[in-house]
């Protein structure tokens, strides 16, 4: 199985570059919003308990989250692989990521994180919040907070990884099919040495 963790700040064009990746190695794309959204609508167990919480805006406890992409793996075991999209954000996620593939006869294979200067990721997001509507894309104060935030809580979950060996970054600057083809030569590197190991 394929699992790719793709990390990147916001604005980095994670979700540009994911969809590019699922169509062309057929993975099941796992993003944390969409699995609490669709357990939700659902009205699972899980979904109830995760409504409960945000309605009294709180977060999402990390084993409610854990517990939904258990399903999510349940429901394609006979998936190519998945990449995961906005999970984990802290280690103690990336511990209980690992510990639930592992009950699952899996692994991540690689974290690839897409580089992006903070100049750069400002621009993008103030130009997106011109046709976004999003109010947090509008303000630069809050993008410059949003960037710093995500580069101070995220750095441990890149080293977590780069301990294990199984991390890589490729420059997010550029036009979307050469950084679409930096983060392929990655994959494809990582593919053929796991067929060697087998």
């Amino acid at each position: 199985m394929l699992n790719i963790v793709l990390f990147g700040p916001p604005g980095a064009g994670k979700g540009t570059q994911s969809q590019k990746l699922i169509d062309k190695y057929n993975l099941i794309h796992l993003s944390t919003g969409d699995l609490l959204r669709s357990e939700i609508a659902a009205g699972t167990s899980l979904g109830l308990e995760a409504k409960q919480l945000m309605d009294k805006g709180l977060l999402v406890p990390d084993e409610v989250v854990i517990g939904m992409i258990d399903n999510k793996l349940k429901e394609h075991r006979e998936a190519a692989g998945f990449i995961f999209d906005g999970f984990p954000r802290t280690v103690p996620q990336a511990q209980g990521l690992d510990k639930l593939l592992l009950e699952n006869n899996t692994e991540i294979s690689c974290m690839i994180a897409l580089k992006v200067d903070d100049e750069e990721l400002t621009k993008r997001l103030l130009i997106r919040g011109q046709t976004s509507g999003r109010p947090d894309d509008q303000n630069e104060e809050l993008i410059r907070r949003r960037v710093q935030e995500y580069n101070s809580k995220t750095t441990p979950v890149a080293d977590y990884y780069a301990g294990q060996g199984k991390f890589c970054s490729v420059q997010g600057i550029g036009d979307i099919e050469e950084i679409f083809a930096s983060l392929c030569r990655e994959i494809d590197a990582l593919k053929e040495r796991d067929e060697k190991k087998n």
